[in-house]
Order: structure tokens, then sequence, then C-alpha cells
């Protein structure tokens, strides 16, 4: 899934950064939708290749590969999640 990861690493919004969009250097939508319990708020990116990448705003993810096949994260395992921060 290296798509995944290479076209996350492209854009990181943040919430001061909601609902805006644009195309980044590789040809790829982006929208960002506000805050998220995962750092770089939450967004999605459209990708030239027909795959898109959603990370809500609970943590979650959503990758939906070229063929379509979807691929979810839950808040906990995003590497990104801080939503249990305050709870240590």
């Amino acid at each position: 899934m290296s798509q995944e990861s290479s076209n996350k690493g492209n854009f990181t919004p943040t919430p001061s950064q909601a609902e805006s969009s644009g195309t980044n250097a590789s040809g790829n939508h982006y929208c960002t939708r506000g805050p998220s319990e995962a750092s770089g708020g939450a967004y999605h990116y459209s990708n030239s290749d027909g795959s898109y990448y959603y990370q809500n705003t609970n943590g979650s993810t959503y990758y939906s590969d070229p063929s379509g096949n979807g691929h979810y994260t839950a808040p906990s395992d995003n590497p990104r999640y801080y939503g249990d921060e305050d709870d240590e």
C-alpha cells in the first residue's frame, strides 16, 4: 500500500486550513475538512490513479486503491492519532 503512504505525506493539512482544497505537485486533488483527532486534521485525497484516501474527524482512515479495494484503519491504529493522549 505504498501509494497510500506516499500520497498521505505530500500535504499535511492543519485544522486552521479547514475546507481548503487544491492539487499537489503529484497531480492529486486534496480537500481539508476541519479538525480531527489525528494530526493533520480531517482531509481527503482524490488521486490521479483513481485511488482515494480519507482521514476522518475521529482519526480513522479509509483508502480505496486503484482497483477499488477498500482499506479501513481504526483510529487507534493510525500513527497520527492522538485522541487518547489526555487519558494518560
